[in-house]
């Protein structure tokens, strides 16, 4: 199956553990993933996001409408599929172009993924926000250079300031990658996802979540964290229990 998923980050909450520790939690929404296109053995193009697709390009609406689907989306980006987990179950999971991706598909309860996203933009900052210097000293009549860069080079040799001196500029808006982050919770009806970490990127943008192959379990505490478990297995199993003994 696919290695990577698109979701929504909703908001960030907060859950306990079993053993009582407190967990920063972010919460995302997976909504369906569309397969639009093929470009390699193991490289897919996956569409996300809602839009109308007469508001999409001409050449974006014809793939969309070739690969079977009447609606738009927001986001194109190849995923690649792994391929030693198809071998694993002799194809079964199998993808093609026109399927629908489910979060259920992808991810698990315990996996370790790795979440890519666009930070938040924060504009023309200086440079005490946007390289952590220290700033200047208050004393001996510095009165307006307490959050100044300094000195930023020579005038005799070499006469100009050095490419890539950290300065005053646009700081946000890059794409930066988090790892090491757990999925604690799991709903495949809502495409709910829980990850135990702060990720990059402002309430409603996309992120993309992609399993490293590892897992680490961390049982939460349904009750503390305020997650409801649903019981229709278990009344099934009460019902035919209950059935079995009228007929005995």
């Amino acid at each position: 199956m696919l290695d990577s998923i698109f979701a929504t980050k909703l908001d960030m909450t907060q859950a306990w553990s079993k053993q009582g520790k407190r967990l920063a939690v972010t919460r995302c929404r997976v909504d369906d993933n569309l397969v639009v296109d093929q470009k390699s053995i193991n490289l897919f193009e996956i569409g996300y996001g809602q839009k109308k697709l007469k508001n999409m390009s001409k050449p974006l609406r014809s793939k969309m409408q070739k690969s079977g689907f009447s609606i738009g989306v927001t986001t194109l980006q190849g995923v690649s599929h792994s391929k030693k987990t198809e071998t694993e179950n002799d194809g079964a999971d199998q993808i093609k172009i026109g399927d629908v991706v489910k979060v259920g598909q992808v991810l698990e309860v315990g996996d370790v993924v790795k979440v890519q996203g666009t930070t938040k933009g924060c504009g023309f900052t200086g440079v005490m926000k946007r390289w952590g210097f220290s700033g200047g000293q208050r004393t001996h009549g510095q009165s307006d250079r307490e959050r100044a860069p300094g000195s930023i080079g020579a005038g005799t040799d070499p006469g100009r300031v050095w490419l890539g001196k950290k300065m005053a500029g646009h700081y946000g808006g890059d794409t930066k990658t988090i790892s090491g982050l757990v999925v604690v919770h799991l709903d495949k009806e809502t495409g709910e996802v829980w990850l135990s970490g702060p990720i990059p990127g402002f309430y409603s943008s996309t992120v993309k979540i992609t399993r490293t192959g590892e897992k680490k379990m961390i049982e939460l505490d349904n009750d503390a964290s305020g997650i409801t478990v649903k019981e229709v297995a278990l009344k099934s199993d009460q019902t035919e229990s209950k059935e079995e003994e009228a007929k005995s």
